[in-house]
């Protein structure tokens, strides 16, 4: 092998390497995407109020205190397994129910502790944001969050 580098072999090697870490990008983008739409996301069971509770979260930013499958602030609590904290996963009406009580109690006024806003949510919006919370609660998550406590 030569001692020297001329401009044309590190011209190739640039190109290829380029092209060849290119397509390493472009089949791993495509093969994350395919395993998030076909595997890890529960489109079966993706309704309207499931969209219209994710719109709830949006509008009332609850990401900017809470996570939700990690992503988020970490100022409150985990709420992509809140549902199974709560032991209200198989059942809409008992967790619509817990959600509710929870959303009106807010804020606590207990000294020294992190306070919720209270949002004043119409029980529509808080049907919506369970139905969403329950969703969220059978994505494969992979085993995230590694605890129950979120």
């Amino acid at each position: 092998m030569r001692e020297v580098m001329t401009k044309s072999m590190a011209r190739n090697i640039f190109y290829g390497g380029s092209l060849f870490f290119l397509v390493i990008f472009l089949l791993l983008t495509y093969q994350s995407r395919r395993y998030i739409v076909t595997e890890s996301t529960n489109a079966e069971t993706l309704t309207a109020s499931v969209a219209a509770g994710k719109r709830v979260w949006e509008r009332k930013a609850c990401i900017d205190c809470h996570t939700i499958l990690g992503e988020g602030a970490y100022f409150a609590p985990e709420l992509g397994n809140v549902m199974t904290r709560w032991g209200v996963q198989d059942n809409p009406d008992d967790a619509f129910d817990t959600l509710k009580g929870w959303m009106e109690a807010q804020p606590s006024g207990i000294e020294g502790r992190r306070q919720m806003p209270q949002f004043n949510l119409t029980d529509e919006e808080i049907r919506n944001l369970t139905d969403f919370l329950l969703w969220t609660n059978t994505i494969n998550t992979q085993g995230w969050p590694p605890t129950d406590a979120g």
